[in-house]
Order: C-alpha cells, then structure tokens, then sequence
C-alpha cells in the first residue's frame, strides 16, 4: 500500500488515521470540499457511499495529495484543549446575546448562573492548556518567543501552537495560505477582480485578529504598516488583513530563527 487517503469526517477519522500511521503507512487526511470539487471535475454529481470510495480512490492515484506528519498524542490533547476552550466562548457570547433580549428577572437570574458557570470552566480550559505546555520544554520555548511579539498574550501564543502546530517550519506564503490570509487572485482577460482570501483555519485566523487589533496599537513595526497601508487609500479590513499576515509570518519567522538557533547551539556544545 502506497497512500491510504480519507475525508476529514468530524473527528471520526481520527483514530483510524492514526492506527494506519502506527502501522507505517502513509496517511493523508484530505478536506472534503476538495475532494468534492474533485468529484465535480470528473462529472460525477451523485453522492454514495460507492461513488465516494471511488472518488476518493480517483483523488489519491490523480492528485496525489502531499503527506504530513499526523499530531502526536500530546498535540492532539492540546488541540482539543483549545477546542473545548474555543467552544465554551462561543457558548458565553450566545448566552450574554440573550441577556440583552430580556427584561425577565427568572431568565436573567438563569443566564448569569449559565455565564458563572462558563466562565469558571473557560478559566480551567486555560489553565489546563498552559500546564500541558509547560510540561514540553519546545512549546515552553515557542510560548515565551511569541510573547515576546507586542500584541500577542498567551491566549493567542497557545491558540497558535495548538491550531498551528507547522509555526516555525514554513515559508511566508505557506503560513499565510494556511490561516487563510493569503489573497487569490481573480481575473479573467482584461478584467482584474478584487483579491480575496479564503479556506484556511478559522481558528487561527480568529486568534490572530484580536492579536492584531492589539498589535496595530501597541506595536511599532505593525501599527507602521497598518496606517503606511490607510494612507496609501486601502479599506480598514484590507490593511487590516495585511498587518494580520504580517504578524502571522513575523511570528512564523521568530519561531524559525529561534529554533535555528537553539540546533546552532546544540552543535556547538
């Protein structure tokens, strides 16, 4: 067996994937939309459970998509850490939206209870996911070194290593597109389209846009480019974008240099 290729399923392809790696195959766990927009090139717009194995199978031969080493066990439980932490805030978001559409002491009363109890299991989530870091002498490392970016807290610094965990071993437009910060093209002819991004991960990109709305504040280098971009004419959410991907590569290189020179500093010893 060459390549095993599966769609990501909610979770349910997890174990498998990694039983098939334990096992010294190469895995790769592909997005679903692609493999239907795959689907869709070769004519097929009917979906069974036949016709997928088949697509599937047709995607791996054609495509070829790329290997990449699965999570550890160690990074799968810091990013389901980061998960549950992610959804319990969105859940308080929910519940502090209700509160503003009633005037009924009961469900006021039960709302604030809700919230307490949020915001008591969020505070946990949190502390779990910095022991778990602090117990890997490189996530330590990492941690400290994108702290040290103004801008970043060490929410963002554990959203990155947790969602991220490729941070430090890619080029700038890998990073980018990752997060889903890389603008695509969309022309045709002589007609030049507006620049957009898409895909990518939500989750990183909704850590790093608080980071960077903090960043443009209080960081000299970011804040620079964000207005350098405003004055030159750019919408608030296009130079905002662009200083979001300028501190997703500035931290992507920082963690670089500094692992680079931790491996010069072993040899060295």
């Amino acid at each position: 067996v060459e390549l095993v290729v599966m769609e990501a399923t909610g979770g349910l392809e997890k174990s498998l994937a990694a039983e098939l790696a334990e096992a010294g195959l190469a895995v790769v766990v592909a997005n679903p939309r692609q493999v239907r927009d795959f689907a869709k090139g070769l004519g097929l717009l009917a979906k069974t459970d036949a016709i997928d194995a088949f697509v599937i199978a047709r995607f791996a031969e054609l495509v070829r998509p790329a290997v990449r080493p699965l999570p550890s066990e160690k990074q799968r439980d810091l990013r389901d850490l980061a998960a549950r932490r992610r959804q319990l805030i969105s859940m308080r978001v929910m519940e502090k939206n209700r509160m503003g559409q009633t005037n009924s002491p009961k469900i006021i009363s039960s709302i604030k209870a809700t919230l307490k109890m949020l915001d008591k299991q969020i505070a946990d989530f949190n502390e779990q996911i910095l022991h778990l870091l602090q117990s890997d002498p490189q996530w330590q490392n990492d941690l400290q070194n994108l702290m040290q970016v103004k801008g970043v807290g060490h929410v963002t610094a554990a959203t990155l290593l947790a969602e991220m965990p490729e941070l430090g071993t890619l080029n700038r437009r890998q990073a980018a597109a990752l997060a889903g910060l890389a603008p695509f093209n969309c022309d045709s002819g002589q007609h030049a389209g507006r620049r957009r991004i898409r895909g990518g991960r939500a989750s990183v990109r909704t850590a790093l846009y608080m980071a960077g709305l903090s960043a443009i504040r209080f960081n000299p280098q970011i804040r620079a480019f964000y207005h350098r971009l405003r004055q030159a004419g750019k919408l608030k959410m296009v130079a905002l974008t662009a200083a979001l991907r300028k501190l997703l590569i500035l931290l992507n290189n920082r963690l670089k240099q500094s692992r680079l020179h931790n491996v010069t500093q072993g040899v060295r010893a």
